[in-house]
């Protein structure tokens, strides 16, 4: 089953029904500034300035042009409606392994976005297979996540799964579903439905390094 399709058009229906200005948890950002790094990502050049240095400020300044224009519902649901369509043939994208290894998360954690930044909201139920995806997703880069942890970090699924994002003396066993591990590990700390278990001390360390 390809979820990344089906992923991309829930995150796109969440954004329209949000509208230009609602608050996501990417932090000083709306819905009309993550819908502009979506189009952004996968159609312009300036993406590189994701993990090439020089290129972040005029990528910043054209993401910020961008969302500056979509203030209206008009010109933020043209916006939407071309992230939903896809990527040019051009992109790499377009080529089906990498965009499954590059957004099946990523879309799913900016859907959480949006949907976990107001007050009321509750957990999707998801189909177990994209669950899973998603687990062998986090698993492949727990590692980069946790890095600056001063403590090991196990995480922990309700089925007694875990796999040790990274090792240390005393570590911290995170636990929850796939997708809430997820989330945690990305940055959603707050928002995460996860448990906490380890020694005073670890745990300590670990909530002072949040």
């Amino acid at each position: 089953m390809q979820f990344v399709p089906a992923s991309r058009e829930v995150l796109a229906e969440v954004l329209l029904a949000a509208g230009p200005t609602a608050p996501t948890l990417c932090a000083g950002w709306q819905t009309r500034h993550l819908a502009a790094h979506l189009v952004l990502r996968e159609h312009s050049l300036l993406s590189a300035g994701i993990v090439l240095k020089p290129l972040a400020s005029v990528m910043e300044r054209e993401l910020r042009a961008k969302a500056d224009q979509a203030r209206d519902n008009t010109a933020y649901t043209e916006l939407v409606h071309e992230f939903v369509a896809g990527v040019p043939k051009y992109s790499p994208f377009a080529l089906t392994a990498f965009d499954r290894s590059a957004n099946l998360s990523e879309f799913f954690i900016h859907t959480e976005d949006v949907r976990r930044a107001t007050d009321r909201w509750a957990p999707r139920v998801l189909d177990e297979q994209y669950a899973e995806l998603l687990w062998k997703d986090l698993v492949r880069r727990a590692s980069l996540y946790y890095r600056g942890s001063e403590v090991g970090i196990i995480l922990v699924r309700p089925d007694g799964r875990r796999h040790v994002a990274r090792k240390a003396k005393t570590s911290v066993a995170i636990m929850g579903r796939p997708e809430e591990l997820l989330l945690h590990a990305s940055g959603r700390r707050e928002e995460a439905l996860v448990t906490f278990e380890g020694a005073d001390e670890a745990l300590e360390l670990f909530n002072a390094q949040r």
